[in-house]
């Protein structure tokens, strides 16, 4: 496992809303693993209270394909850590801990909340490189 899925991967996935040089760099991870979120993400992507019938097929069927990774002991103390030191939002902090712990990449459009955590290696789907 290279990667960890931010939720907002999660959705721009489910919802074909990557622009193309996105989408196909996701592709390519794809090819070798299924994705990896947090546990805090099944949480917040089960939450998505304007999904429809076909959504919540889709959505299910990606949960149950993807690695969940549950929240650890490890994880849970760097999350404190990380909410303490950057001022972090909880779950933000729960998946920054995730990736961290597991010496994965986040990938995540959401550069804002996580690009000052040290220790953090994130990738932006959308600043990818067309091949």
């Amino acid at each position: 496992m290279n990667y960890l899925w931010d939720t907002n991967t999660a959705i721009y996935f489910l919802q074909d809303q990557f622009p193309k040089h996105a989408a196909e760099y996701i592709d390519r991870i794809l090819i070798d693993e299924q994705p990896a979120i947090s546990v805090i993400s099944e949480m917040e992507l089960l939450c998505w209270d304007s999904a429809d019938v076909n959504d919540w097929k889709i959505l299910n069927g990606f949960i149950r394909n993807a690695v969940i990774i549950d929240l650890e002991q490890d994880v849970k103390h760097m999350a404190i850590s990380i909410r303490r030191v950057y001022k972090t939002k909880l779950p933000d902090a729960i998946i920054a801990a995730t990736a961290i712990a597991h010496n994965t990449t986040l990938i995540s459009h959401n550069r804002t909340d996580f690009k000052k955590i040290k220790g953090l290696t994130l990738i932006d789907p959308f600043e990818m490189e067309a091949d």
